[in-house]
């Protein structure tokens, strides 16, 4: 028989230790498999929108006729900025239906639907004319840079990235953040 002072500290211990282990010892299988379809659907969503524009699959314009729709909205070198858009989006798709290099992944997505939102025009939220779609890829690629990819990444293979940190998140988004509004800067 234990007496009530025992039983009442293992509770206090099993929270004390749970404070102690790093976060992905902390997560489940759910958790872990809800991170693995957010990640394949957004990663896929964008990595096929960004071949629309390099290669002109899925009834896309290609690099000329994406080209040309970014010398419309204003940016300079059309055909640069498709091959740049088309770039970031597959790889960064490709990086986040992976898990590889999450942070990373996430924040070139969001640069480049940073851009998108403001070429689209925020003149309504909802569709068709709204940005309800760029605005729910962005804030998932957001959360998955901040959250990590979970369990079934690659980012379990790579040292640095093992166990996610906040702060590669935070630090990805605003490079990310930043180097999308540089591009809006260049726009006329």
């Amino acid at each position: 028989m234990t007496s009530p002072s025992v039983t009442a500290t293992k509770p206090q211990a099993a929270a004390a230790d749970a404070q102690l282990r790093p976060a992905a010892a902390l997560s489940t299988p759910g958790h872990d498999t809800g991170l693995l379809l957010l990640r394949l659907v957004l990663g896929l969503t964008m990595a096929a929108h960004g071949t629309q524009k390099l290669f002109g699959w899925f009834g896309g314009g290609g690099i000329s006729g994406t080209g040309q729709f970014f010398t419309a909205s204003g940016y300079p070198a059309g055909d640069a900025m498709a091959v740049l858009a088309g770039l970031t989006e597959t790889l960064g798709g490709l990086g986040l239906a992976l898990g590889l290099l999450t942070p990373l992944a996430g924040a070139a997505v969001v640069g480049t639907l940073i851009n998108a939102i403001a070429v689209h025009g925020a003149g309504a939220f909802f569709a068709p004319k709204g940005i309800e779609y760029e605005l729910l890829l962005t804030a998932g690629a957001a959360a998955l840079a901040l959250t990590g990819p979970g369990r079934y990444a690659a980012d379990r293979f790579l040292p640095v990235l093992r166990s996610h940190r906040l702060a590669h998140g935070a630090l990805a988004l605003a490079l990310g953040v930043v180097l999308g509004a540089v591009l809006l800067l260049v726009r006329d």
